[in-house]
């Protein structure tokens, strides 16, 4: 019999811990049995049965559903974007097994480079000592102790949600096995000739110490100032000034009838001089060579731009294309270097602010003009970043880039909703290529090996041993055990590890035993956030056709975000967070699920607390109408078998809305329409059963002749609600399952067929 109120602390650890104990979040232990799948489907008239299908195998033995978790930080919390991340996958797979697929959710934990050194590099702070007092042995040990103690939280945290993933075959991406896969990775590659080592301009986060890709920007408003500077003839605009001392081209586009005559000109200009003193600013003349690239947005200030190959990407790339020198003003610390003389040493915005003072005390600043700029800063420490040359690790994307977009163009994957094809398509095709070394020490060591004793004798190349023509290094899983160089050190590993995106990259493989890779891969689905459908989804599809030959996955499912009810993102730091551990502690994890898909009804949600208070309520509409049913209704009618047929105009009614809703259920479900298949059993479970059948009901039961009738049309349309209901509030239909009356047909809720 059920409690009289519905408790969800009472309930929600006592039913996942049966679920755990059960085993069947593992495909391999779910049970194989012949069972018949219901299809509630009613005649023209509405009156007859549901009809079974055929008999069916159920779970193992079946078709495979397996969805990918996009990983979380091993340095994460819960929040409500890891909600919408999960809850939408879980209530695929809960239907998918109740289907009887046989259902795997790949769940763990992703080592998160940057971020995770971040989060001990502070501990370090706090305790008066840094990652360099350390050494970067006993620094690494350190933060296998932190992720030791706290790395496993955010998936507890998970569980808590009600996250049916198989936590068997939870994977961590510096696992050993996971580990021996992405170095596997980086040598497939460097044999086909697609990483190298070069000299480029990359983006640079200085608080970190570290290259970035462009993916791994954000990008916030900033106001500004717009310089307009003369340069010889020209005058044009820049919103950087400090970085004139690099400048080695004046740019203009070769269709701009302005300045065509100019292209290939060498021409002097007057520029500031760099010696002397800060407080007598005084000029020099510069040539600059004016070349035409279509690079060169003609109506961007003047239509003239200065070209700094060492400090801009852009810059960089039309360095490359006409042969332009690269001269560095910028240090690794953002700050300006030598080279600038008596700038040296200030910060990048000190030294803007004081090269723009000479230029208008000399004569060289023509106008300035307030602007509204989009400046980039690290994703994770909200530095700005600071483009500087660099020696780099790089893969070549070409052909990477081609596989990835013929994989959606040919739907092998589809991507929903549709209209994000276009981001997909739009980086794939002007990609650049991806800058994999990051200088930081937590993560996967380049398999990358050099010579101790005789590094001199090669000047600035390192590296030994290649095919690869002007490069000479030795790529190896070990170190190896003689140096093919000097034949007797001990060679030293590169320093750099891995862009964590490039292990991440492999997840739907990396790290599988070689049995699971056959029977597990590929998978179905990914379902992820807008921010990461280039950083993760674009790069595990190439990687899973490049190292398994087939795509990963079929569809990738991007949802919106979640923003505060103004509509702004949400921040811990402000206080404008909603935590999903809060809601679950305070309405229940039902509850807490259901506002999160009761509100997914577009691209980004606007969170209101509303959508919780009306879950809560709604499980408690749904204990107390399950209380009335197993009250009124004898034992053996649920044990019943066959489906009523419905003797009066109101039973009729209640089953053929049942079959309604349970089509339109699937239907939804299926096109990933979540919001709208829950809405869907709201009404049908709130106003046309409770308020409508069950009342009309109180009515048939206290009629001798209708009373049978009406108890097996009570505990089928409860049974078949508790069913529907599942995927989405999974633990108050556990519950109310377990209790009813020798459990209807036995076991567990969630494997019992849909």
């Amino acid at each position: 019999m059920l409690d009289t109120r519905y408790d969800p602390r009472a309930v929600e650890g006592k039913i996942y811990e049966l679920w755990e104990k059960s085993g069947y979040f593992n495909p391999d232990n779910l049970p194989a049995r012949k069972t018949k799948n219901l299809k509630l489907k009613t005649s023209a008239k509405g009156g007859s049965p549901p009809k079974a299908d055929a008999p069916r195998e159920h779970a193992s033995g079946g078709k495979n559903f397996i969805v990918y978790m996009p990983l979380p930080n091993v340095t994460g919390s819960l929040h409500m974007g890891h909600a919408l991340d999960n809850v939408t996958p879980d209530i695929l797979i809960r239907y998918k097994r109740m289907k009887g697929f046989r259902t795997l959710w790949l769940p763990g934990t992703d080592h998160a480079g940057i971020a995770t050194q971040y989060v001990v590099e502070k501990q370090l702070k706090k305790e008066g000592t840094s990652r360099f007092d350390l050494g970067r042995e006993k620094f690494i040990a350190r933060v296998w102790e932190w992720k030791k103690e706290y790395g496993g939280k955010i998936l507890e945290q998970l569980k808590k949600l009600g996250v049916s993933a198989d936590w068997s075959r939870a994977r961590f991406t510096m696992d050993p096995a996971y580990a021996a896969d992405v170095m596997k990775a980086f040598i497939h590659y460097h044999k086909k000739g697609w990483i190298y080592r070069g000299f480029r301009t990359v983006n640079w986060c200085p608080r970190c110490g570290t290259s970035l890709s462009e993916l791994e920007l954000e990008y916030r408003e900033e106001k500004t100032t717009l310089y307009y500077m003369k340069y010889g003839p020209f005058t044009l605009a820049t919103t950087r000034p400090e970085t004139k001392f690099g400048d080695t081209a004046l740019a203009v586009n070769p269709k701009d009838a302005r300045y065509k005559r100019y292209i290939g000109q060498t021409l002097e200009a007057d520029s500031l001089a760099t010696d002397g003193s800060l407080d007598v600013p005084r000029l020099k003349k510069v040539k600059l060579l004016v070349i035409g690239d279509e690079a060169v947005d003609m109506a961007f200030g003047t239509g003239v731009v200065k070209v700094t190959p060492a400090h801009d990407l852009v810059d960089f790339e039309m360095g490359v294309r006409h042969k332009l020198p690269t001269v560095q003003v910028i240090d690794e610390r953002g700050r300006m270097n030598e080279r600038v003389g008596k700038y040296a040493g200030m910060k990048t915005s000190d030294a803007r602010k004081k090269v723009a003072e000479d230029m208008r005390a000399t004569g060289l600043m023509v106008k300035e003009e307030p602007y509204d700029h989009r400046v980039a800063v690290c994703y994770r420490c909200g530095t700005i970043i600071e483009p500087i040359p660099s020696q780099q690790w790089f893969l070549k994307m070409e052909k990477l880039a081609e596989a990835a977009l013929a994989a959606v163009k040919t739907k092998k994957v589809t991507i929903t909703p549709k209209n994000f094809e276009r981001p997909y398509r739009d980086w794939l095709t002007s990609i650049r290529d991806w800058t994999i070394s990051r200088q930081i020490w937590w993560g996967h060591q380049l398999p990358v090996f050099f010579c101790r004793k005789k590094l001199e004798a090669i000047s600035n190349n390192q590296f030994l041993i290649s095919k690869q023509k002007g490069e000479r290094f030795v790529v190896a899983l070990e170190r190896p055990q003689t140096c093919p160089f000097c034949k007797h050190c001990d060679m030293e590993q590169s320093p750099d590890v891995l862009d964590t995106w490039f292990s991440s990259a492999l997840w739907p493989f990396a790290g599988l035993s070689e049995e699971d890779k056959k029977k597990y891969y590929p998978g179905d689905l990914v379902s992820n956030a807008r921010e990461i459908l280039n950083l993760w989804d674009a790069r595990m599809i190439f990687s899973g056709l490049e190292f398994m030959g087939k795509v990963p996955f079929k569809n990738i499912l991007i949802h919106g975000t979640v923003l505060t009810k103004e509509g702004k993102r949400m921040s811990k730091s402000l206080g404008t967070g909603a935590d999903p551990l809060e809601y679950i502690e305070q309405f229940g994890a039902d509850a807490t699920r259901f506002a999160v898909v009761w509100q997914a009804t577009g691209q980004d949600i606007r969170w209101d607390e509303a959508a919780a208070v009306a879950g809560k309520k709604f499980c408690n509409k749904l204990w107390n109408a399950a209380r009335f049913v197993i009250t009124h209704t004898p034992a053996e009618v649920f044990m019943a078998k066959a489906c009523p047929r419905g003797g009066t105009a109101a039973d009729k009614a209640i089953l053929k809305k049942l079959a309604a809703v349970a089509a339109h259920t699937e239907k939804h479900i299926q096109m990933f329409a979540f919001s709208k298949a829950l809405r869907g059993l709201y009404d049908f479970f709130w106003h046309e059963f409770c308020d409508v059948y069950v009342e009309q009901s109180k009515k048939q039961l206290a009629d001798v002749k209708l009373k049978k009738g009406t108890e097996a049309v009570l505990a089928h349309v409860l049974i078949s609600s508790l069913k529907l209901l599942h995927p989405f509030l999974p633990f108050v239909t556990e519950e109310i399952y377990q209790k009813l009356p020798r459990r209807a047909a036995g076991g567990l809720l969630i494997i019992v067929p849909w």
